[in-house]
């Protein structure tokens, strides 16, 4: 297999990401925060935004030297200071290759390096058990199922909440 590398979004990651992230299938599973139709525009601002990050928190998933997705972590405030959520896509014509599991390793690895965190977690439709495979294969656990706590595309669904304790 190829290794599956995280880096800096860069400029020239702008068409590969606006092909990639205007796909139906893949906003069917990600919060209606990221528009669709996903436009070049949109890429554009994606990338100056994730320039500016320090820490950096989104990164491109790099496989055999292509853009095949999206991963990043949010760090939480307050009382939840500790905590962070993940989230990632990938592009459909690179689905079932082991990317998404190794780029969550990745993403892992570099929180655990960076950041003082003691819990990790990911919120996942109910529909999506590919994405709680992956979730599952980096040691999450499924901490909670939130009944009816989400809508998308005008309909109601469960959101599987994954945790990952530090």
């Amino acid at each position: 297999m190829n290794k599956v590398l995280l880096r800096t979004w860069q400029s020239q990651d702008v068409q590969p990401l606006a092909a990639i992230a205007n796909n139906r299938k893949i906003w069917n599973n990600l919060r209606d925060q990221l528009p669709f139709p996903y436009t070049v525009t949109d890429a554009q601002h994606w990338i100056s935004h994730c320039k500016e990050q320090d820490p950096v928190l989104n990164f491109a998933i790099i496989y055999n030297r292509q853009v095949a997705g999206s991963i990043g972590c949010v760090p939480k405030t307050d009382v939840y200071r500790k905590s962070m959520e993940i989230g990632y896509f990938i592009a459909e014509h690179f689905w079932g290759k082991g990317i998404a599991t190794e780029a969550v390793r990745t993403l892992l690895e570099y929180m655990q390096n960076r950041f003082d965190v003691i819990r990790i977690y990911a919120e996942v439709f109910a529909h999506n058990k590919a994405s709680m495979k992956v979730l599952q294969k980096n040691g999450f656990y499924l901490e909670s199922i939130r009944r009816k706590g989400a809508i998308k595309n005008n309909i109601i669904l469960d959101d599987y909440v994954w945790v990952k304790l530090i």
